[in-house]
């Protein structure tokens, strides 16, 4: 990662690691070069990592970097194309057609209205192709949504279009920016990968979370922001059934704040009570005690 910010042309990517930074969110030198060339390319970006690194933020950051609109599809088991593409608005077509029926209408003329754009319901991956300024389009835990529902979503990543039997093909207006983010938790197509570009992204070191934490609370105090980075950095090597990531990190300084607690070691009992807003299981709570809770904040500073 290091070489890649000698490279003449770093420059490049770094304007956009800047605007990222100024909107909160500080990125790597590696997903500043692969947001760079999917921008550039106007390719996917597949962003792998365990959760809670920070994948869905980078997709919100850039809808606010690029002033444009976030759509977001959260995958999940059992996903389907009316779900996540388009679907018909049954009802109100059921309402026209005994309109119709009362005023004496049927046949074909009813049906061509029932099923005009008029009546049909965009989903995420539509309605991301039909905006007139590109959008941010977020494809949350691809992995979470089952591989038939990998099919679906080629077609729109391959061609930027959309079949509807009842009206054709759409084609896109816009081509929008197509985050894809993945947990890990089973193995995507390789048609999939193939189409996207790719980077993993991991848990920050203790330089740049200090910058999240700076960037996104900048009246923290410098030893409190400090111990919070090295406490939660630490906590991380242990073994839990869910590790703590930014977003927590973030919420355990915002109520450590929020107690006017300036020092991790000051009062035991309420560093454990916060740990709420990092151990999210029973069995992690239950394993960092109020000793262990000390003996980490004690070597975090």
């Amino acid at each position: 990662m290091g070489n890649i910010a000698h490279l003449p042309y770093s420059m490049i990517w770094s304007d956009l690691q800047t605007r990222l930074s100024q909107q909160g969110y500080v990125a790597s030198d590696d997903l500043a070069v692969a947001l760079h060339l999917a921008l550039t390319l106007g390719r996917p970006l597949l962003l792998e990592g365990a959760a809670g690194v920070g994948k869905t933020e980078v997709a919100r950051t850039l809808s606010q970097v690029r002033d444009t609109t976030l759509i977001r599809l959260q995958c999940y088991e059992g996903l389907d194309a009316a779900q996540a593409i388009y679907e018909w608005n049954y009802q109100r077509q059921l309402l026209t057609i005994r309109a119709a029926a009362e005023d004496g209408e049927t046949g074909k003329a009813v049906e061509d209205r029932i099923f005009s754009r008029e009546f049909l319901l965009e989903r995420p991956l539509l309605a991301a192709i039909t905006q007139d300024v590109p959008p941010v389009l977020l494809i949350d835990e691809i992995d979470r949504a089952d591989e038939e529902f990998e099919a679906y979503l080629l077609e729109i990543l391959s061609d930027y279009q959309v079949s509807i039997p009842e009206l054709g093909t759409i084609t896109a207006t816009t081509r929008p920016i197509v985050i894809l983010t993945s947990n890990g938790t089973r193995d995507l197509s390789d048609a999939l990968r193939r189409r996207c570009l790719y980077t993993y992204v991991d848990y920050p070191d203790r330089v740049t979370e200090l910058a999240i934490l700076t960037a996104r609370c900048p009246q923290i105090e410098a030893r409190l922001g400090a111990q919070i980075v090295g406490f939660v950095q630490k906590l991380r090597e242990e073994e839990l059934e869910k590790t703590p990531g930014v977003a927590e990190m973030l919420d355990f300084a915002a109520a450590l704040m929020g107690l006017g607690i300036a020092d991790l070691t000051d009062d035991p009992d309420v560093l454990q009570a916060t740990l709420s807003t990092l151990l999210k299981t029973q069995a992690d709570q239950a394993q960092i005690t109020r000793e262990m809770a000390g003996r980490i904040a004690g070597r975090a500073a």
